[in-house]
């Protein structure tokens, strides 16, 4: 078998390659970031093909002071294009053509027209449904919306009509697009793994305070409000709430009401390195997010034996049995999330066996080998079903 994959950057796509490489399977790995930012990967360099010139100065933009939304998004579609189009010419001849969703218009027909098979890789929920809720969320709260730029929306229902399969990390990712009237047949759900070689216990939770962590984009999106909200009700002495990721515009005003609150504190990116032992010395993550594709922060601090809580709209549900190696709570919920909280604070014996559960459920994914069987898996069924 022979399978070329597309990503605009990393994301889980460079795990999912050496997953192919071990099987022996990797023909290429297509990608929009630049070669000095893909020393590490693990993978022959002769196999990995990068087309950097739109997506690097994309990823500088904040560095060199640049906030234009509208630039933003004017970047990330020529991105996008460009990298499908150098795909289409320049794509190796193969099986399977795995892609990104918003990477593949053109090259999904190309492979078609080679006689390959294409498989949209769709990390996040469908794109009209996405817009949908963010559109609501942003209403709840009083803030301006964005929305996901419309040719975007358009470009990958076209990738979702063409592909032969289309790949989701979650069961909630599946709903939407099944809401959304996509055939349910098509799409096959693959929680994503972890890399238990960086992310694994390197420290101990100080038993006297409470430390809860939050990792990703702080933002409406990822619920931050909620909790915010959920926190401020949180009864303990000596209660930590600790965000890492870069902050969106929009949760300033939520965040400048608790500025001056000691509890609270703004770590902005961190490294794997020192993001593992931010997770270790946690007694519990919080991924409060209204839409997620799955969230691989999730298993990240499960393998480092932290805990976790999280909102159904995540690959939460995918990972975790409510209760075992955290808790699953609904949407826009400040009491639910609030009330678990209080009860991993009060009762250190619950946390300390949601720990070990959470550790031996992790182990359980064997890195990313079950996500890797699971795709290959798929590759022959759909390779054996084909006319």
């Amino acid at each position: 078998m022979r399978v070329v994959l597309s990503t605009i950057g990393k994301f889980h796509s460079f795990d999912l390659a050496r997953q192919m490489d071990r099987l022996d399977a990797l023909s290429a790995i297509y990608t929009g970031y630049p070669r000095f930012k893909l020393r590490k990967t693990g993978l022959d360099p002769a196999r990995i093909r990068c087309f950097p010139w739109i997506q690097t100065l994309y990823m500088a933009r904040a560095r060199f002071g640049i906030t234009s939304d509208w630039l933003e998004r004017q970047m990330a579609w020529l991105s996008n294009c460009a990298l499908d189009r150098y795909l289409a010419r320049t794509m190796p001849q193969c099986d399977v053509l795995m892609a990104l969703s918003n990477t593949a218009v053109a090259a999904g027909r190309t492979a078609h027209e080679a006689g390959a098979l294409y498989v949209c890789d769709t990390p996040h929920t469908h794109a009209r449904y996405q817009d949908r809720i963010l559109r609501e969320e942003f209403a709840i709260h009083g803030a301006s919306c964005p929305g996901i730029d419309p040719r975007i929306v358009d470009r990958q229902e076209q990738e979702y009509a063409m592909a032969d399969a289309i790949t989701v990390a979650s069961r909630y990712v599946e709903r939407t697009f099944v809401q959304m009237g996509v055939d349910r047949a098509k799409i096959h759900v693959a929680p994503y793994g972890v890399n238990l070689s960086r992310f694994h216990p390197c420290g101990e939770p100080d038993p006297d305070e409470f430390n809860v962590l939050y990792v990703g984009t702080v933002s409406i999106r990822k619920g931050i409000p909620y909790l915010l909200d959920a926190f401020d009700r949180l009864r303990h002495p000596k209660k930590r709430l600790s965000l890492v990721g870069i902050l969106k515009p929009e949760i300033l005003p939520f965040l400048a009401r608790r500025r001056n609150r000691s509890t609270v504190h703004c770590l902005g990116h961190q490294p794997q390195e020192t993001l593992k032992n931010v997770m270790s010395r946690s007694h519990v993550m919080v991924l409060p997010s209204v839409d997620e594709g799955f969230g691989m922060v999730l298993a990240e601090a499960m393998a480092c034996g932290c805990p976790v809580i999280a909102t159904a709209n995540t690959g939460g549900p995918d990972l975790i049995t409510d209760g075992k190696e955290g808790f699953i709570v609904p949407i826009r919920d400040a009491d639910a999330i609030s009330a678990r909280l209080e009860a991993l604070a009060q009762c250190p014996e619950m946390r300390a066996a949601m720990s070990a559960a959470a550790l031996e459920k992790t182990r359980a994914l064997a890195g990313w080998d079950t996500y890797g069987d699971a795709v290959y898996g798929l590759f022959n069924e759909l390779l054996g079903a084909k006319p």
